[in-house]
């Protein structure tokens, strides 16, 4: 189990074998704290809703009895400052997300009461409730919607410069804030969960170059799928190679440990992951010369693989050093088994000495198979699999 950060959301990467088993082929269990940390990020921490509520315009409010019975109205009101805003989300079973936001609103705008204006500051608190949902699947895709969306009005605080406050100016600021404030605030509130959600759900479609090798196209496979406890994401993922063709792989779907204190956990089957190699390790043959610089003890090695060289070929002997070519030979294989992974390569190993004239003399050839111990950690957010000689 491995952690690394993607999509903003803390990730426990669970390497996942054919015994197990199956629900989907790579498979996304975030929990709700995860949601919220997300959203939190991209809706308050980044400005985003701060950003949109700063054009809010408020209609002017007119009032028929004010101070001493003389008519109210209250102009250019319109937004200043947003104050403590904070989100959090629950999980609604078969829906999506409840988001909740609550802040705290200061207005200001100039105020007449019969022949006195003044200016006249307002402080409310407000709760939004909205229910999001995924819709529209398609190729990979889906549509953030919200379906209902509820603002509450909590206190709210009226200050005019002169003091000169009655009830009858809070009753009308109080009744004409309820009336149109939920309709201002749902509605800014729907564009910036639906920036959020292109910007999220971009990051479920992306193409990662893997060197020059190909590439690892991952999208999503399905509508998100909300219990009361974990948002699951299913996701494909195409291996392409230089040019286009896919390396095929077995998308057959793969359970997914329980989250416990882990935020999100992310599954990916040892299928993908053979795929995913078969991609990345694709070296050129490798030859270098067997000297004592290279490999100690190399000159007592030589003596002993001269003395194979057949005795008719006497312009063999006396020629340049041993020299070793390493070829990679079919398709590695990654082996997960309970708290262990084990990468399968086959090579191809090649001793030859270069006469002055005449072609290459190979003296010994190997095939052999390498079990390479793997170590599963996280480096810059990827997962890397460093290998050992087992």
């Amino acid at each position: 189990m491995t952690m690394l950060k993607l999509f903003g959301i803390v990730v426990f990467c669970s390497l996942l074998s054919p015994s197990q088993e199956v629900l989907s082929g790579l498979s996304c269990a975030v929990s709700p704290a995860a949601v919220q940390n997300v959203l939190s990020d991209a809706i308050l921490h980044n400005g985003l809703l701060q950003q949109h509520l700063q054009g809010l315009v408020l209609p002017n409010i007119m009032g028929d009895r004010g101070l001493l019975n003389s008519p109210t109205s209250i102009t250019g009101l319109h937004l200043v400052k947003v104050w403590l805003p904070k989100l959090s989300v629950v999980l609604l079973p078969g829906i999506g997300v409840q988001l909740t936001i609550g802040a705290k609103l200061e207005l200001s705008g100039n105020c007449l009461v019969g022949l006195l204006s003044d200016l006249i500051d307002i402080l409310v608190d407000v709760d939004i409730t909205a229910n999001i949902k995924c819709t529209n699947f398609e190729s990979g895709s889906v549509q953030v919607v919200i379906e209902d969306c509820l603002c509450i009005l909590g206190t709210i605080k009226i200050k005019l410069l002169s003091g000169l406050l009655s009830l009858s100016v809070n009753d009308i600021v109080l009744n004409k804030l309820t009336a149109t404030l939920p309709g201002l605030l749902c509605p800014v509130v729907d564009i910036v969960v639906n920036l959020v959600g292109i910007q999220l759900m971009g990051t479920l479609n992306a193409v990662i170059p893997v060197g020059t090798a190909g590439t690892i196209h991952y999208q999503l496979a399905s509508l998100p799928f909300a219990s009361g406890s974990f948002l699951s994401l299913d996701l494909d993922g195409a291996v392409k190679q230089l040019g286009g063709s896919i390396i095929p792989h077995d998308s057959s779907p793969s359970t997914l440990p329980l989250l416990l204190d882990k935020l999100m956990v992310l599954g990916l089957p040892q299928s993908f992951l053979n795929a995913a190699l078969s991609l990345m390790i694709q070296l050129p043959p490798q030859t270098f010369p067997c000297t004592p610089e290279a490999f100690p003890g190399a000159s007592p090695l030589q003596e002993a693989i001269m003395a194979l060289v057949p005795a008719g070929c006497s312009s063999c002997r006396g020629t340049g050093p041993l020299s070793i070519k390493i070829t990679l030979s079919g398709k590695p294989l990654i082996l997960l088994e309970e708290n262990k992974a084990t990468i399968e390569l086959s090579a191809m190993i090649q001793m030859f000495i270069k006469p002055l004239d005449g072609p290459s003399l190979t003296v010994l050839l190997l095939k052999t198979d390498l079990g390479l111990n793997a170590r599963v950690s996280i480096v810059g957010g990827r997962l890397v699999l460093g290998v050992s000689l087992g």
